[in-house]
């Protein structure tokens, strides 16, 4: 997990990782998880089912919370945040709003989401754990992992995790390749084999 976390969500989202959609992003600067995913699905309005993983998921999970409607509400906040904590769960992607940002930050808890809201969630149900959810637009199963940071959350299937970890440090050191020659006066047009011939250019 460590080094899909320093390969970072853009070089795996170019390399096999599913990228999800840009609304899910980090809810604090510094925000960076990589860890298997525990799928969450939510019905409109209430996180029940969130409450339920916080106690059941296992430890070292990122949970990834889908919510059928309402999602301008705050889903997620400092008691569940100190909850899942203590049980050793690794951070939260969820395609709807949190609050508490700065017990978030100050707790140093891994959370990426799309707004911040104060309303809370009722705790009624239903909902369902350990399955699938469909999180920023991409289905993520229960044992996928889940990497993300400033750049925004990736998935990679189970089953890929180490194709898409193995492409990815190999675009890495191509980059890096790519970094030396550009410091040495190369252009990205030299280096990427560019056709420019369908730019105008202009002698104003």
């Amino acid at each position: 997990m460590e080094g899909l976390l320093r390969l970072g969500a853009a070089t795996l989202g170019e390399s096999g990782g599913r990228a999800l959609a840009p609304r899910v992003r980090a809810v604090w600067t510094g925000a960076a998880v990589a860890a298997p995913a525990y799928a969450v699905a939510c019905s409109a309005g209430d996180n029940l089912a969130i409450h339920a993983a916080v106690a059941t998921a296992p430890a070292g999970s990122v949970l990834c919370v889908d919510v059928e409607g309402q999602q301008q509400l705050g889903w997620w906040g400092e008691v569940l945040t100190t909850a899942a904590q203590a049980r050793g769960l690794a951070g939260l992607v969820i395609d709807a709003c949190v609050r508490d940002v700065d017990a978030l930050e100050r707790l140093r808890f891994p959370v990426f989401s799309i707004g911040i809201a104060l309303p809370g969630a009722q705790k009624v149900g239903p909902g369902r754990i350990g399955g699938d959810a469909v999180v920023g637009d991409v289905t993520i199963s229960t044992g996928d992992v889940v990497v993300g940071d400033r750049d925004g959350v990736v998935a990679i299937a189970a089953d890929a995790v180490e194709a898409v970890r193995s492409a990815g440090e190999a675009r890495s050191a191509k980059e890096e390749e790519y970094f030396e020659q550009l410091r040495a006066g190369k252009t990205t047009v030299d280096l990427l084999g560019l056709d420019t011939s369908s730019i105008s250019f202009s002698t104003q």
